[in-house]
């Protein structure tokens, strides 16, 4: 398999993590963040952007989450159970509609394009949005070791791409114990790797 991604960015991040914890071989393709992407890129993936995976068989597959819950297919970082199942999409759909889009973001501007005091009130806006992210999930995790049937998914791979290095936006994981101590969970999981 070869994976088109960029090495700043949590979503290729994920991919990376559960392909090495399934001790898949693959090869890496760095992608800058901005400019023309390879063609693989540009034309295999109709969305257009990284990470892109392709397939031993010429399949290309976008989207972090889609690749996850793909690559996950039949091993035990995907429940067989359909709640279970349910619960791990519920939260991988947290993660891109509610956590991603504002903790990702705040740390683009402030620690990859350094232009955070350039984006005027929508800075607050998303800032305060990864703050109640960040809080909703110290709430569940204060109750669970884990985001979906109390075990290691590719739920807490998808919350995790982004929330271990939400203190490069500016966001102060001490004010949440809970996540602090999952984020130690899932750094001493099997087959784990740094960003």
């Amino acid at each position: 398999m070869k994976l088109y991604e960029n090495a700043r960015s949590g979503n290729c991040y994920k991919v990376k993590l559960l392909l090495s914890q399934l001790g898949k071989p693959f090869e890496v393709v760095h992608v800058e963040l901005e400019g023309d992407r390879p063609a693989p890129v540009a034309e295999g993936n109709p969305i257009g952007r990284v990470p892109t995976l392709v397939l031993d068989d010429g399949t290309h597959l976008g989207e972090s989450n889609a690749i996850l819950l793909y690559l996950a297919r039949g091993s035990a970082f995907l429940p067989d159970d359909p709640i279970e199942q349910a619960r791990v999409h519920q939260w991988m759909f947290f993660e891109q509609n509610l956590h991603e889009p504002n903790i990702a973001v705040v740390r683009r501007w402030v620690h990859i394009d350094h232009n955070a005091d350039q984006q005027g009130d929508v800075f607050a806006v998303k800032k305060a949005g990864g703050e109640a992210a960040l809080a909703t999930m110290d709430r569940h995790l204060q109750r669970h070791a884990f985001f979906a049937g109390e075990r290691y998914t590719v739920a807490d791979i998808s919350l995790y791409g982004y929330t271990h290095v939400a203190h490069e936006g500016g966001f102060d994981l001490g004010a949440y114990s809970a996540v602090k101590e999952w984020l130690a969970r899932v750094k001493e999981q099997p087959g784990h790797v740094p960003m």
